[in-house]
């Protein structure tokens, strides 16, 4: 009988690989701490239309990407392939978004149908930061500072570039939209195949093609920054000067405009060179309008998400993954003969009630000395006590080092608990 394996484009984080991502979440959840943002958690299920009103129907997401199925009373629901709408849905259903401001975070699987790759999976992971309730720039400068700090906080700052933009408003865009339109479908024939087919659903998508005669071709378009209104320039002009106070460095890329429909007004990508074609590590946006798109009273929201793999491939690239991290323990329990097993278990449980952030780990399955030695060196605990007939009659336990200096010593049970926390956390 043939072995079932995970579904292409989905994986297993091993437990090898388990200890980055503990430390990737617990780096990112202080980080919103710091901050003052509250954690929200949607179901990674949603209604289909959820998606095509938020996300747009013209766009890669929903024609191409979405994992939509049949319900069995009726209608389609589809695997989250982000989590903004989903967010959007929440506060507004629960009564959270209107004349009330809420600085939300989030984190967890989004689903795409996409050829998998080095940094683009099927079942993918975001941490992502929402905002409701604030239209001026300082929350868009808030946004972008916090992601910065992440990013000096986990030693990457130096292979990071922020692309900054400003879409403006929807009548500045509707006015773009027409003009870049015109140009395009003058000069079709330059235009590549996935061009020409977002020429009739989702134009602006095309600034963003990375193919090199389409982007020779762009060089000569109408500029997006030409059609701007008076607030929208004056709001990025304030983006642009607290990040400027804060020496953020940026670049103004006026073909960045993300890749769904709800985005207006600033858009931003935190992107590097060291992934290859998956650069973009963190993006996001203003989306003042889509509250009124989902059927609520207008409320204004920013937001960005972050993709974990992504984080993790650009960590191990850069040597950033603190060593430690993989060591998951610090005592390793050997215990001899029936009897000492009993008493074992009962000063492993003392231990951990005397020393709560002790990481011990008490070996059961019998062996002899030299066997659970070698386990207990291989587990990569710093500390190995052994335990057996002579040590029980003495009320005493061996203490031997298995990494660094240190000689072995044999502690009273009544004083291990100090030794331990003298000797570990010195």
């Amino acid at each position: 009988m043939a072995k079932i394996k995970a579904v292409r484009g989905m994986y297993d984080i091993l437990p090898d690989q388990a200890p980055i991502w503990q430390f990737v979440e617990q780096q990112v959840r202080h980080l919103f701490s710091q901050y003052g943002y509250r954690e929200i958690r949607t179901p990674i299920i949603e209604k289909t239309e959820l998606f095509c009103r938020s996300i747009g129907t013209g766009t890669d997401v929903v024609e191409k990407e979405m994992y939509t199925f049949s319900c069995r009373k009726g209608g389609h629901l589809t695997l989250r392939p982000e989590a903004t709408a989903a967010c959007v849905r929440a506060v507004e259903e629960h009564g959270l978004a209107f004349n009330q401001v809420q600085r939300l975070w989030y984190n967890g699987p989004m689903f795409r149908y996409e050829r998998p790759q080095k940094g683009r999976q099927r079942q993918f992971h975001q941490f992502g930061a929402e905002v409701y309730g604030i239209d001026s720039p300082d929350i868009d400068a808030e946004l972008i500072l916090m992601t910065a700090r992440l990013w000096r906080k986990l030693g990457i700052e130096q292979v990071l570039q922020l692309q900054l933009n400003t879409l403006g408003s929807a009548s500045a865009r509707t006015a773009y939209r027409a003009e870049l339109v015109a140009f395009l479908k003058a000069n079709m024939s330059a235009l590549d195949t996935d061009s020409q087919r977002r020429l009739a659903t989702n134009p602006l998508r095309i600034l963003d093609s990375k193919d090199t005669a389409t982007q020779a071709l762009l060089d000569h378009a109408p500029v997006f920054l030409d059609y701007l209104d008076k607030e929208s320039i004056s709001h990025f002009a304030r983006l642009k000067q607290i990040l400027d106070d804060a020496e953020i460095r940026y670049q103004v890329n006026p073909r960045l405009v993300r890749g769904l429909d709800y985005y207006c007004k600033t858009v931003f990508e935190w992107t590097t060179d060291d992934l290859g074609a998956q650069g973009t590590v963190c993006g996001g946006g203003r989306y003042d309008g889509l509250i009124a798109q989902l059927g609520g009273r207008p409320t204004p929201g920013i937001g960005w998400a972050m993709g974990v793999e992504r984080l993790i491939l650009l960590l191990k690239s850069m040597q950033a993954v603190p060593a430690d991290i993989f060591n998951p323990l610090d005592v390793y329990l050997i215990n001899l003969g029936s009897v000492a097993a009993l008493v074992a278990q009962k000063l492993a449980e003392s231990l951990r009630d005397q020393l709560p952030d002790l990481r011990l780990q008490l070996h059961c399955g019998g062996g002899d000395f030299k066997s659970q030695l070698k386990k207990a060196d291989r587990s990569g605990a710093k500390v190995a006590l052994l335990l057996g007939e002579d040590e029980l009659v003495q009320e005493q336990i061996q203490v031997k080092p298995l990494r660094g200096q240190g000689k072995q010593q044999n502690i009273a049970f009544v004083e291990l608990a100090t030794h331990l926390q003298q000797i570990l956390c010195p």
